[in-house]
């Protein structure tokens, strides 16, 4: 991480003071890279791992269900943990719960197809705490004029730890014989979690005085603020598409290759695409042009699961679904998000909602994936079935709506608190996308 933070210059020449990130922006990329170097080799194939020992789609698609119905609940709980003492205590408790997540897998063994509801939950618990911490810090760490370089620069790196870890776990996998290699990767992400959970207090706590959780005030902010509650629905439309493409697409590969590495290797190529995509945005992307970089996404996912809707899992669809996913979106995602933390900076008390919006945010989002699933759980019984293109085609279909719940620059004058932002000293939100 240190090579990292001294490689990528706070003070890159060329770039203006206002966009410059600080060091603490650095540090959090940092860390979330190191983080998903572990995440990136150990979960594609705690996916895979599953299927080896099962081939059951139900038991996948339960195992991915309750992790992502967990999280609601671990988010609550945690907000109010984030909000009374530092953010910093759920981001540190998700990255060492996920640590002690891949010691319990590896102690386990194959008996983790036993107990597979229990470690569903606490990846969910444990994936819960770490996006709580990290999601606030990004708010806390960037501001109006260099949020949408920060997510672009983030993405690009958070990729590029992607990258490494699938090529690397399905190599190591590929050498060893039987399940052997799956313990070998699980190993190694348990150290670098533990790695990433040290290097974590670089990070200094934020005092503040607003310790209230104002959690309860949220339905009153979902009944009167229509931007913020057009952007929560827009999270649940992300996920009803998110809760499908985390998961299925392993499989699917796996089906289509038949070799554990070679799937670790289509995915440096998926994620290769990303990056492109990220570092094109963090360049040229333009505030004004976000509703149509959530069309282009949403016809390029409606695109790759018509695909697989049509004919079947086949290598070539199965490729074409998940090449559209990958290559699109970060227009999607980065898009909404710099406008939706936009829409948060400008909500009542100053930004001191902030804890309180992600726990919805990621409520809703979470909704969108549990029933994604479900659909997918109840209908498709195997990868054959014709109702699983059926599902990803209406899941992708949906983010059209996004089209819709984006609002253009020039409507965000009459937002309720625009006014508060403005005296607080929010400038130049027009920038962002």
């Amino acid at each position: 991480m240190a090579i990292l933070s001294a490689l990528w210059k706070r003070y890159i020449p060329g770039v203006p003071p206002e966009k410059r990130l600080s060091k603490e922006a650095v540090t959090t990329i940092s860390i979330h890279s190191f983080f998903q170097l572990g995440a990136s080799m150990s979960g594609v194939f705690l996916n895979l791992y599953l299927w080896r020992l099962t081939e059951s789609l139900a038991i996948n698609g339960m195992y991915a269900l309750l992790s992502y119905a967990v999280g609601p609940i671990v988010f609550a709980v945690g907000g109010k943990y984030a909000k009374t003492r530092d953010r910093l205590f759920a981001y540190r408790l998700g990255i060492a719960m996920t640590a002690a997540f891949y010691l319990l897998v590896i102690i386990a063994g194959t008996r983790v197809v036993d107990y597979y509801y229990v470690f569903a939950m606490l990846a969910g618990a444990s994936g819960a705490f770490y996006w709580l911490g990290y999601l606030t810090l990004m708010f806390d760490v960037s501001t109006d004029q260099n949020r949408i370089r920060y997510l672009g620069l983030n993405s690009i790196c958070f990729n590029l730890a992607g990258l490494v870890g699938p090529a690397t776990a399905g190599f190591i996998i590929g050498l060893a014989d039987g399940l052997e290699g799956y313990m070998i990767v699980f190993t190694v992400a348990f150290v670098t979690f533990l790695l990433a959970t040290i290097g974590s207090f670089r990070l200094k706590t934020q005092g503040s005085h607003h310790k209230s959780y104002y959690l309860k005030l949220l339905p009153i902010l979902f009944r009167k603020d229509a931007p913020f509650r057009h952007g929560l629905f827009g999270w649940m439309i992300l996920g009803l598409y998110q809760g499908l493409l985390l998961f299925l697409p392993n499989i699917l590969l796996f089906d289509a290759l038949g070799r554990e590495d070679w799937v670790g290797y289509a995915g440096v190529g998926l994620l290769g695409l990303t990056i492109l995509t990220s570092y094109l945005l963090s360049r040229y992307a333009k505030p004004e042009l976000a509703r149509r970089y959530a069309l282009i996404a949403a016809s390029a996912f409606t695109a790759g699961a018509a695909t697989l809707t049509l004919f079947g899992v086949q290598a070539w669809t199965v490729f074409a679904f998940a090449v559209s996913y990958y290559g699109c979106i970060p227009l999607l995602v980065n898009s909404f998000s710099a406008y939706h933390y936009r829409l948060v900076g400008r909500l009542p008390l100053k930004g001191n909602l902030r804890v309180e919006t992600i726990v919805a945010r990621e409520t809703f989002i979470n909704v969108g994936r549990v029933v994604a699933l479900f659909l997918l759980i109840a209908l498709s019984s195997s990868l054959d079935s014709p109702w699983l293109g059926v599902v990803a085609l209406g899941a992708a279909a949906m983010q059209f709506n996004f089209a819709w719940v984006i609002k253009r620059e020039k409507g965000d004058a009459s937002h309720p608190h625009a006014t508060d932002a403005r005296l607080s000293g929010e400038t130049g939100t027009r920038h962002q996308a």
